[in-house]
């Protein structure tokens, strides 16, 4: 059943103008972003080879272009999930879903799953353009992949949090401002309460801090470093904002 929802909401979103205009703007800034620096890889190339251990494409055109990509998933995700749970209570169609004999997390875990199967499909096409130079230059892929990792389980992060806030209210714009607001306040506040707490010696209360911080975990990641403590603050983020999206439907459907 979860699969089934998934396929539902995943063709809606591609029947979406939307999604179609998201993933548009997405390529067209990350492919520009990418060839400007591949542009500047090809001038400095002849300083690098006087240099005894240069840094290569992977690092000077790959990894740029996937910060690129991380950056630009605090605006795709929020209008990307905007649509799914809050339009569907603005047009009366949840309750039919709510009383369809299916529990709440199949739904919940449905509508995550279609929301990741077409930010999949970005990173996807996202991933071909270093890739696509593989023949001609020699790439990292470990650290290619570890930042595929690191961006898959942030883009789950940031899905699991605007699935949330859309389960909040039945106006899909204020959706997507109020998951946008959320991320944001996540990537400027997370990353410095977390070191505040460090500071002061409060290890416990960093180490839960650091768990709304999806962009300090993905850090490490970023540079290709296969850290389980920033995988686990990553997946425990995922589960809580699914959970709390279970549980806000859940109360939703005693309250009629």
């Amino acid at each position: 059943m979860i699969f089934t929802i998934a396929g539902k909401d995943l063709k809606s979103l591609f029947t979406s103008p939307v999604a179609w205009v998201v993933l548009t703007f997405v390529q067209l800034i990350v492919g520009y972003g990418f060839l400007k620096r591949f542009d500047d890889f090809l001038s400095i190339q002849p300083q690098l080879l006087q240099l005894p251990s240069p840094p290569g494409f992977t690092e000077l055109v790959a990894v740029p272009t996937f910060s690129i990509a991380a950056a630009i998933m605090l605006f795709a995700v929020p209008l990307l999930a905007m649509r799914l749970i809050a339009e569907e209570r603005r047009n009366q169609t949840m309750v039919l879903l709510t009383s369809a004999p299916i529990s709440i997390l199949d739904i919940v875990l449905g509508k995550f799953c279609a929301l990741m199967g077409m930010l999949l499909i970005i990173l996807a096409l996202i991933a071909l353009m270093p890739l696509s130079l593989s023949a001609a230059t020699r790439l990292d892929y470990r650290l290619i992949g570890s930042i595929l990792l690191g961006l898959t389980l942030m883009a789950a992060a940031f899905s699991a949090v605007s699935l949330y806030v859309s389960s909040l209210t039945t106006h899909p714009i204020v959706a997507a401002l109020g998951a946008f607001g959320a991320l944001l306040g996540m990537v400027l506040v997370g990353e410095h309460v977390a070191d505040n707490l460090h500071a002061r010696g409060l290890g416990v209360l960093a180490a839960f801090a650091q768990v709304f911080s999806p962009v300090k975990n993905f850090e490490p990641l970023g540079r290709g470093m296969i850290d389980s403590y920033a995988i686990a603050c990553l997946a425990l983020l995922v589960t809580l904002f699914l959970a709390l999206t279970v549980r806000q439907l859940e109360s939703r459907r005693l309250r009629g």
